[in-house]
């Protein structure tokens, strides 16, 4: 039968016969052709590139080029530490500041953190450096040069000055008052002095000269210019005198509502009962209704018209207690208006005024 003869072929193939051989050669074609034919060994040249000796160009690109990116990194880093560290030579401020270069500016940067940083009580009790910075501000102011770069300077270098806690640093400012005729540095050196006189109260010193720092603020004070004016307000009202109480009663009725603000915060300051006139008049600044599509300009009224009010109530309680008295009837009914006041900061500053004076009228 037809199933037993393939059961005997492989009977036979198992066997080991020749059925089985043919079988093993189909089954595995290669096997023969392997065995036959010889192996060579292999040369590993065959499957690299050949070698080439470098050129000019390669070496360039691997060494040149990143060379000189590491050394340039490497000046940057070393200048900057070189910047960071002026602050170890006041000198060194001074020389870099009248350089007419892009390196003053670090400079400058360097000495406002130093002025502000723990160890700025050493650099603003430096007289000699206060009348370097005033000597190059002259310098500057000299040398005609209008651009941003300088009258950022000279911005600078008046603020600098009132950071100082001696005398040398007035004078220079002065004369930015009276001789200037720019109107943005004569109100950085106004505000210097106030700044300025501050320090020296702390410090238990005082102006060399208070005299002429008074005249210059108040000859500053018929200025052109609301803000030089408004800045002449805030300084008078620290320097104080019976000068600058006449100029503050004269920009106590100014045009500008900042400058007569500021005047009569100057006269609290004092505690001068001619501040209580206009105080009220600033209590009694009306509200500038806003809504939701209500113009920038509409919305800043209403902000100022907000600080105007709270700077009133602040100038208030200084002079309630400079004088220990209570204010005129008129002006306690002004703050009571205000516990109405549709802004939250205005109610709560106006009901803490309130308590004030209760307080004071009970003692």
């Amino acid at each position: 039968m037809l199933w037993r003869r393939f059961g005997r072929v492989s009977a036979a193939g198992s066997r080991g016969g020749p059925q089985a051989a043919s079988i093993r050669s189909i089954a595995h074609p290669n096997r023969r052709l392997m065995a036959e034919t010889p192996q060579r060994p292999i040369n590993p040249d065959d499957s690299l590139p050949p070698v080439e000796p470098p050129s000019a160009a390669f070496l360039v690109q691997l060494f040149l080029v990143p060379g000189l990116i590491v050394a340039i990194i490497v000046c940057v880093w070393l200048a900057f530490h070189w910047l960071a560290h002026l602050g170890n030579d006041p000198q060194a401020y001074v020389r870099t500041l009248r350089r007419a270069n892009e390196g003053r500016w670090q400079a400058a940067l360097n000495l406002a953190n130093d002025l502000r940083g723990p160890g700025g009580s050493r650099l603003k009790s430096d007289a000699d450096l206060a009348s370097e910075l005033g000597s190059i501000l002259d310098d500057e102011v000299g040398s005609g040069r209008t651009g941003e770069q300088s009258q950022t300077l000279r911005l600078y270098l008046c603020r600098a000055l009132g950071e100082f806690t001696v005398p040398e640093a007035a004078p220079p400012l002065v004369r930015r008052i009276t001789t200037d005729g720019d109107s943005e540095t004569t109100q950085a050196a106004v505000e210097a002095l106030a700044v300025l006189a501050t320090n020296l109260d702390e410090a238990g010193r005082s102006l060399a000269d208070r005299t002429s720092v008074v005249q210059a603020v108040v000859q500053a004070a018929a200025s052109a210019d609301a803000k030089v004016r408004n800045a002449c307000g805030f300084t008078l009202g620290v320097l104080g005198g019976d000068t600058s109480v006449d100029a503050l009663l004269r920009l106590a009725a100014d045009d500008d509502a900042d400058v007569r603000a500021n005047a009569a915060l100057g006269l609290a300051r004092l505690g001068r009962p001619e501040a209580y006139d206009a105080l009220a008049e600033l209590l009694a600044t009306p509200d500038v209704e806003t809504t939701a599509a209500s113009s920038d300009e509409e919305q800043s009224q209403r902000y100022k018209r907000v600080l105007l009010v709270i700077n009133a109530l602040r100038g208030l309680a200084v002079l309630i207690d400079t004088t220990a008295e209570q204010p005129p009837g008129a002006v306690t009914r002004q703050v009571e208006k205000l516990q109405g006041d549709k802004v939250a900061e205005v109610r709560s500053s106006a009901a803490a005024m309130l308590k004030k004076i209760d307080r004071l009228a009970s003692e």
